[in-house]
């Protein structure tokens, strides 16, 4: 059957709005029609290639749909089941796995290197991420999918299989944000303003929102932002002027820059956290001496998915949606449609735009 997807003919390409041939699900497997799907910037990461993705491929790996058929064996979803897209799936077997950090899971994108779609021509494509959202429809694995939460409409819960559980396990699994803290996000995209929302929830003291865009102030304070500034070379220095010359207890970066994951652990504290979010390329080098090391006692940290396990976290997630403690629209600064994508891109590259979501 064919449906219009976003293709990726090979790295560094412009996306091509077309029709592609996707087959009915096979055994294990689950055929979606998306409702939405959000444009993250691991996509634009994926298609300049500072990540690796099998090519030509689509892309989008954040988005929520209906069930439109499944395989022999699923059986945890039917025709007609609201899902969320899971694009980090774990096996449960591999050694990560076993000690419960299922967001390491080793296996977890083998699925991407699959042959999932033909285009018009006969060419194989593959899934971007397991889960090629930039689609009508899209037929993946069935570890892939899991029931959209009660309450939640399917175009709000796709922010949910990525942005919303980056940021929110960023501040609750890997920084472990505590009541009364100080908090720094540095980069108000998608997964920064979920952050925004996060500390907001663990019920940190003061949260300073930091990007190189003056627009994005209100939309930092709505998320949840005490204070807001422009970065810049004296940023540091600005943030420790906020909190008593201490320096923040925590630090998220949700750029992926060297230059800001230096300044995010140069604004923290005496014994301050820092979690990088952020994908950087490996040209970003970032350095530190050996005594500050010492003299300082802060932390640095990698964080994966937001240190999340998506079965766990997306009924708590959705708990606070309904409650009101987590707003998805305030995530989305425009909403498109699928032939809107090439354009969002081109926007991210050129530094323009905000958080875009793909509306089908």
């Amino acid at each position: 059957m064919a449906v219009r997807a976003a293709v990726l003919p090979a790295v560094g390409s412009p996306l091509e709005i077309t029709g592609i041939d996707l087959p009915d699900p096979g055994p294990g497997q689950v055929r979606v029609r998306l409702a939405a799907a959000g444009v993250c910037h691991s996509d634009l990461s994926l298609s300049n290639g500072t990540m690796r993705v099998p090519v030509p491929a689509v892309l989008g790996h954040e988005g929520a749909g209906t069930v439109v058929a499944v395989g022999e064996g699923v059986t945890h979803v039917a025709p007609g089941d609201g899902v969320v897209l899971n694009w980090a799936p774990s096996c449960g077997a591999c050694h990560a796995c076993s000690l419960g950090e299922v967001w390491l899971c080793a296996d977890a994108l083998s699925g991407a290197a699959d042959v999932y779609a033909r285009t018009a021509e006969g060419t194989d494509l593959h899934p971007g991420l397991n889960v090629a959202a930039f689609a009508e429809e899209t037929v993946v694995s069935a570890s892939c999918v899991l029931p959209a939460p009660d309450g939640v409409p399917l175009t709000d819960a796709a922010l949910l299989g990525c942005a919303v559980l980056t940021g929110y396990g960023a501040v609750h699994h890997s920084a472990r944000v505590r009541q009364g803290e100080t908090v720094a996000v540095f980069g108000v995209g998608g997964v920064g303003l979920a952050a925004l929302q996060a500390a907001r929830i663990a019920g940190a003291s003061k949260i300073i929102a930091v990007d190189v865009s003056p627009a994005k102030e209100e939309l930092a304070r709505t998320a949840g932002a005490t204070d807001y500034l422009v970065a810049s070379d004296t940023t540091a220095r600005e943030i420790r002027g906020l909190t008593g010359r201490q320096g923040v207890d925590v630090a998220v970066e949700c750029a992926g820059r060297a230059v800001t994951i230096r300044t995010a652990w140069d604004s923290t504290r005496r014994g301050g956290r820092t979690t990088v979010v952020g994908i950087g390329g490996k040209d970003q080098q970032v350095t530190f001496n050996a005594l500050e090391i010492f003299h300082w006692g802060r932390t640095l940290t990698g964080c994966v998915y937001g240190n999340s396990d998506p079965a766990r976290d997306l009924p708590v997630l959705a708990g606070h949606v309904r409650a009101g403690r987590l707003d998805l629209a305030a995530l989305v600064t425009e909403r498109i449609s699928l032939d809107g994508i090439p354009a969002a891109f081109e926007n991210m590259l050129a530094g323009k735009g905000g958080r875009a979501l793909v509306v089908f």
